[in-house]
């Protein structure tokens, strides 16, 4: 059970996912998370840095579809002049969010990673969908009120798994 916890891959930020190596491994798509994944949480626009990163996934032939748990005003307001597809009250880790990105974006299982900050709703979600996943260190430090609730049990999972010898990272942002 807590294996679906537990993420493929853990990078230092979306920067650090180069589109070259996901298209070695066959990946046509991102299911990316918003808040403290792309900006803070609390950023209403894309940073210059991530529009480059949307281009340049762009420039790859990689799809990228934000899917965020937030409402549709926030979601649509960040989305919409990045020219891109989004989902908003996703619902993770439920797998309709999952389901319906693969589908907008017309690839398999297989060619897809999903990209987030949290474990309790990008990692589980991913994983139960049957994705590859990618966790990424939160922007900031401060989160809302639900996610400072998911953060408290991410770390008891997190603890457990490095006792257990699950991963092999050291966490960059203790909380």
């Amino acid at each position: 059970m807590l294996r679906n916890f537990l993420p493929n891959e853990h990078v230092g930020s979306v920067h650090d996912i180069n589109p070259l190596v996901l298209k070695d491994k066959g990946i046509k798509g991102i299911i990316t998370d918003l808040d403290n994944t792309l900006v803070a949480w609390d950023a209403p626009d894309a940073t210059e840095e991530i529009i480059e990163w949307f281009q340049l996934m762009d420039e790859n032939g990689i799809q990228v579809i934000i899917a965020s748990n937030n409402n549709e005003n926030r979601v649509k307001l960040f989305s919409e002049p990045l020219d891109t597809t989004f989902i908003h009250s996703a619902r993770k880790p439920l797998s309709n969010a999952f389901k319906k990105a693969q589908k907008a974006m017309n690839v398999r299982k297989e060619e897809l990673v999903v990209v987030g900050d949290q474990i309790m709703t990008d990692v589980l979600g991913g994983n139960l969908a049957g994705l590859h996943t990618i966790l990424v260190v939160p922007i900031v430090e401060t989160d809302g009120f639900v996610t400072k609730f998911n953060r408290k049990i991410e770390r008891r999972i997190l603890n457990w798994m490095k006792r257990k010898g699950k991963i092999e990272w050291e966490e960059e942002n203790n909380r």
